[in-house]
């Protein structure tokens, strides 16, 4: 999960002021922002790439400074395209779709396919709640939202991350765990907010929205979000409750 026990500076906490679900004229707007300014992003992720070839064209060696500054273009520009394509993530939930039966086993297994899971990573899950009634694409938004937030910011190159389910009360719960090192108790809350980073994105890529858009998803079913635990053994602890009878907004 987001996390560094390390940190003691409430100042290097960064946090947005991007509105909740109900704002959605601003939402309409970063859809629209993200959609049409990523074409140029993605134009720029090629100019680094065109100068180095047109330098050693012409007999110039790209090294020393030159190359330092060459790949920090390469760095921004990479970073600015990912967290443009994560708010466009962002803005799409709940969009166009309708809420229906998913399984949630088939739903793990379609996420586990399209996404990266380095070799050391283990994926384990066991939906003692099998089904829910849910937004075929947000489930897998959210499934994917998870597993790559856990592993992201994991400690080591190896680990666990465990996805269950069961009934409780009339709830459907999922929790997610894993084996890193935890969220420390007083960004427990603040880590569900829009683009917070708990370490420099120099030490961990990302655009820190992943469980900003986990609190969207779970907001926009009428869920309740909660990080059980803090800097202990077993890591980090995300619930998420449901109730199986409540209609999505959409």
């Amino acid at each position: 999960m987001n996390t560094d026990q390390s940190i003691n500076d409430e100042n290097s906490l960064k946090r947005s002021t991007i509105p909740t679900s109900d704002s959605k004229d601003f939402e309409d707007f970063i859809y629209l922002l993200s959609h049409d300014v990523r074409g140029s992003i993605r134009a720029l992720l090629e100019v680094p790439q065109w100068i180095t070839e047109d330098l050693i064209a012409d007999g110039h060696r790209v090294s020393g400074q030159l190359a330092e500054n060459i790949q920090l273009m390469n760095t921004h520009t990479k970073r600015l395209d990912r967290m443009l394509i994560d708010l466009l993530v962002y803005s799409r939930v709940g969009r166009t779709q309708a809420k229906t039966t998913v399984f949630l086993q088939e739903a793990l297994e379609t996420v586990l396919e399209q996404i990266k899971v380095p070799a050391g990573f283990s994926i384990q899950s066991d939906f003692q709640c099998s089904t829910l009634q849910f937004g075929e694409r947000d489930i897998l938004t959210l499934f994917t939202a998870l597993v790559t937030n856990s592993i992201k910011h994991h400690h080591l190159p190896t680990g666990m991350v465990k996805i269950h389910s069961f009934k409780s009360d009339g709830d459907c719960v999922i929790r997610v765990s894993d084996d890193g090192p935890g969220i420390p108790e007083k960004y427990g809350k603040r880590v569900f907010e829009a683009m917070t980073t708990l370490k420099p994105r120099d030490e961990v890529e990302g655009s820190g929205m992943g469980l900003a858009i986990v609190r969207k998803i779970v907001d926009q079913h009428d869920g309740t979000l909660e990080c059980l635990s803090y800097n202990d053994a077993i890591g980090a602890v995300l619930e998420m409750r449901f109730k199986q009878d409540k209609q999505m907004r959409i």
